[in-house]
Parts: C-alpha cells; sequence; structure tokens
C-alpha cells in the first residue's frame, strides 16, 4: 500500500516538478551486524560521516519505477532473510529487517528528498522460553533481545525530550536515528498479536513496547552527551533484563570469537610473509612475537568468558 501511494504521488501533476526518482534497498541486522539482502548478503558497515550522519557503507539502491517492482525486491529479500525454529515458532525471523524506499531528484548529485524506512523487528523471547534450544539460538535471542531494548530507550529519551538519546547502543537505533530525529520524521508502529490465553502475557508486553511509540513528539532532542540511564518501571515488561548475566556472557564470548577470528585471519598473512623468499626473519620477528601475545591474550580471554557463560547458564 505504501509503494502504490508513493508511486500514485510521484506521477500525479501536482508533484511532477518535483523531478523525483525512487529507489529501493533491504538489509537485515542479525547479531549486531549489517548484510545486503539484494546483494548476496554481502556484509555491510554501519559509519558516520562528517556531519555526523550514519550511513550504511556499500548497501545497494535499486532503481524503481513501480509498487510491483517493490514487492519483486521485498520476495527476493525475504527469501535469503536469516530465520529459524523456535520454541514459539517453526519458522521464525531471527533478525531485524529494513526496506528503505528513499526518493531522490534528478539532479547531478542524485539529493536525497525523503525516505521511507519499514522496518521489521524480529520478536523479542524470555529466556524461559529458550532454555531448551542450542547456543547458537541463544546468542541470537541474546541480540535480538538488547536491540529492542535500545531501541525502547531510545524512544522513552524521545518521548521525554531527554538531552541524551541513546542511539548508539545497537546497531539497530544507530540505523534508524535519522527516522526519529527531525521535525519532518513520523514514526508508527504495527504490533502482531495473538487472541490465544497462551500468549496473553506476550500480546500484553507488545502491546506494552508499542503504546511507547505514542510518546514520541516529533520534536526532540538528539545530543549525545552521557547522562545517567533511568531505571525500568515494569517488571513483567522487562522480564528479558532479568536474563542479563546469561545474554551478557554470550555477547561476549561472540565479540571475543570475533576477535580470535581477526587475529587467526592476521597470523595467515604473516605465513605469507614468512613464505616470501625477500623475507626478513630479524625484521619481521617483533611482528611475530606481538602477534602471538595477542593471540594468547585474546584465547585465553575466550577461555575465560566461556567459562563464565558456562556458569551463567547453570545458574539460570
Amino acid at each position: 500500500l505504501l509503494a502504490q501511494d508513493v508511486f500514485a504521488y510521484l506521477h500525479h501533476r501536482r508533484y511532477a516538478n518535483l523531478d523525483l526518482s525512487a529507489y529501493v534497498s533491504f538489509f537485515e541486522i542479525y547479531n549486531g551486524k549489517v548484510y545486503d539482502l539484494l546483494h548476496k548478503k554481502a556484509k555491510l558497515r554501519v559509519l558516520e560521516d562528517e556531519r555526523q550522519q550514519v550511513q550504511v557503507v556499500g548497501l545497494e539502491e535499486v532503481y524503481v519505477t513501480s509498487a510491483e517492482e517493490v514487492i519483486k525486491m521485498i520476495q527476493i529479500g525475504s527469501s535469503c532473510r536469516t530465520s529459524g525454529q523456535t520454541s514459539a515458532n517453526a519458522n521464525s525471523s531471527r533478525s531485524h529487517a529494513i526496506l528503505q524506499i528513499v526518493l531522490r531528484r534528478n539532479d547531478r548529485a542524485t539529493t536525497l528528498h525523503g525516505k521511507f524506512s519499514l522496518v521489521d523487528l524480529a520478536g523479542n523471547e524470555r529466556g524461559t522460553d529458550v532454555s531448551s534450544n542450542d547456543r547458537s539460538t541463544l546468542v541470537e535471542t541474546a541480540e535480538i533481545n538488547r536491540s529492542l531494548l535500545a531501541l525502547k530507550e531510545c524512544i522513552r529519551s524521545l518521548g521525554k525530550n531527554s538531552d541524551h538519546i541513546p542511539f548508539r547502543m545497537s546497531t539497530l537505533t544507530k540505523v534508524l536515528r535519522d527516522s526519529f530525529i527531525g521535525e519532518k520524521s513520523r514514526t508508527c508502529m504495527i504490533a502482531m498479536v495473538s487472541p490465544g490465553m497462551t500468549s496473553c502475557e506476550y500480546t500484553m508486553n507488545t502491546l506494552r513496547y508499542a503504546d511507547r511509540v505514542k510518546e514520541l513528539n516529533g520534536n526532540s532532542k538528539a545530543s549525545e552527551a552521557p547522562k545517567t540511564q533511568e531505571p525500568m518501571n515494569s517488571s513483567s515488561e522487562e522480564e528479558s533484563v532479568l536474563d542479563t548475566g546469561v545474554y551478557d556472557a554470550i555477547s561476549q564470548v561472540a565479540e571475543l570469537e570475533e576477535k580470535v577470528y581477526s587475529e587467526l585471519k592476521r597470523g595467515g598473512d604473516l605465513v605469507q610473509e614468512m613464505g616470501q623468499i625477500s623475507y626478513n626473519i630479524e625484521e619481521g620477528l617483533p611482528n611475530l612475537v606481538d602477534h602471538s601475545k595477542k593471540l594468547l591474550e585474546t584465547v585465553m580471554a575466550l577461555q575465560s568468558a566461556v567459562d563464565q557463560e558456562r556458569s551463567a547458564r547453570l545458574n539460570h
């Protein structure tokens, strides 16, 4: 419906003089990392430019001329989105997916005129719902819950017109920053709920979450000055916070895994250097020593984090 409205207005004589073109991008945020769903799930980086505007570097934008083409892009992207089985659903989304319809002027700089961000949030789960799942599902759940809590904190701060909006708490809130700030920005949240009694608690938590969006007023401050975080109000709404010990331990292991992987890749580069005929061991030895120390330190930290995760899960 949104795509139909966009092209209906684009073709209307009232807006024809704007000379705009529409582009579509589609990406997912999985375990805190960003992947392009329209470009073979290429891994992307989220960076701030010199104007402190968040950019998804390398994200592909596809030129579209009709609502049908937008639907086709959605189907292509959805087919490779990350999903998995949980206790609640046989085929559950394990990532946040963001479809953006971007309007640009047909000038030399293709100036941005406006942007719609359609976000499909992965549903949060309590620790009791994933206790029987494997570790990879627990890692996914930890990141999903962490990003949803970060989003809610941003909405809470925006609604109270706080001096500090914690957009940097997660990748999700970073990329959605420009959708919340500014006088012309508007936000609408659609909640998926179930009428079944077994889902009553989930439904109430979801409605409470969605209700916070009504606090937004479109004129909020966006300073990044530090400020003490406010305590959570509802114990049932924040039940996932009670599991932060497990989730923090899992996230720490995942972070250190990435660091070990990076050090091992660096070791591969050093092996290639040593294979060169011109390699000088005397000059290269400091790099070898430095790499060995960092690798050992990172592996030992990973071992400690794994032990802490195991202990946290046993005590949960």
